[in-house]
């Protein structure tokens, strides 16, 4: 069997909810537990690189998630999740709780915080199994954390795979990787986000991180802005978001992470083009800021086979019609 293309070490979470207002008065809004609503980032980041057009490189058996399936897993959770695809699960089970996760809404302030003890995932975690040397592994951990990780990658032989790295800080609350406002604060630029703010800093991670003449990329994701595109060998380009009616915008948790899903999955299908690659992410990103939760997936028939409608729409018009805004591109 071959390697898988993406597999994720995120820890799979069941989120819950809490909301009030400014003064901490219940605002009577519910919600059910969702899977990986806020910092199930794998999880978006796992489903959106299947959001993208399949064209046989990436069915739901070419990526590869791990969730440790507690006595309490909610039987319509797993339901949802076979949904999108059985292959792209390994469910472990155990007697103790499944992962949980507390979100707590007071006004526009979101705090979160465990419920129950974390399982960690490491690369040994996924030998002697289907998702054992994929090439593109992800990991969404602290730096220390990340360092023992690629460290034990590099003690399994014959593996070297395309690493995706989503750095958190040590902090109550969660973190993804650097959208536009974290950019800028780590290299002391003041905010407000701007396009020429974004474009200053960008060059300034390519001269740190990567230095004249070497082949690598820098994106910073901005939002409404659009994600900025840019290697040392290369000019930025702005890539401009899917969504340009606020109005479509429920709810922008993990659309970074679906972002990077669809980057993923579309660096294997462009067989590596980094700014082809991330029309493929801001599509995926589309599908997540539509709605609290995950995107809602169906199947109609056409003459010959199934087709796959993700929020009553195809993935595939979408990509045609942000590449239209792009002509260069189409």
């Amino acid at each position: 069997m071959s390697p898988r293309q993406l597999v994720t070490l995120g820890m799979f979470i069941i989120d819950e909810f809490v909301y009030s207002d400014e003064d901490g008065r219940p605002t009577g809004r519910t919600l059910p537990p969702q899977a990986g609503h806020s910092f199930g980032a794998s999880l978006y980041l796992l489903l959106t690189s299947s959001i993208v057009p399949r064209s046989a490189l990436l069915p739901p058996h070419a990526v590869g998630m791990i969730v440790d399936r507690g006595a309490d897993f909610p039987a319509e959770i797993e339901s949802q999740l076979v949904a999108y695809g059985k292959d792209m699960w390994l469910f472990r089970d155990h007697s103790g709780q499944t992962t949980r996760a507390l979100n707590s809404y007071k006004g526009d302030h979101r705090g979160f915080e465990y419920l129950t003890p974390r399982i960690r995932l490491t690369p040994l975690d996924l030998k002697d199994t289907a998702f054992a040397n994929p090439r593109s592994l992800h990991f969404i951990c602290s730096p220390s954390r990340a360092s023992v990780i690629v460290s034990e990658i590099k003690t399994i032989d014959g593996w070297s795979p395309t690493t995706i790295y989503e750095p958190i800080p040590y902090a109550h609350r969660p973190a993804t990787s650097p959208n536009a406002e974290e950019a800028l604060s780590l290299l002391s630029i003041p905010l407000p986000t701007t396009k020429p703010k974004i474009e200053e800093a960008c060059a300034r991670f390519l001269e740190i991180g990567v230095g004249p003449g070497r082949d690598g990329w820098v994106i910073v994701r901005s939002g409404a802005l659009g994600a900025y595109v840019a290697s040392a060998n290369r000019k930025g380009e702005w890539i401009s978001a899917f969504w340009e009616d606020e109005q479509k915008v429920v709810d922008v948790t993990g659309a970074g992470n679906g972002f990077l899903g669809g980057l993923a999955a579309g660096l294997a299908l462009t067989e590596g083009d980094v700014f082809a690659a991330a029309f493929y992410g801001t599509v995926s990103a589309s599908f997540i800021i539509e709605q609290q939760g995950l995107p809602h997936i169906s199947q109609s028939l056409n003459a010959t086979e199934p087709v796959e409608h993700w929020n009553n729409d195809y993935p595939t018009h979408r990509l045609q019609e942000l590449k239209r805004r792009h002509a260069k591109y189409t």
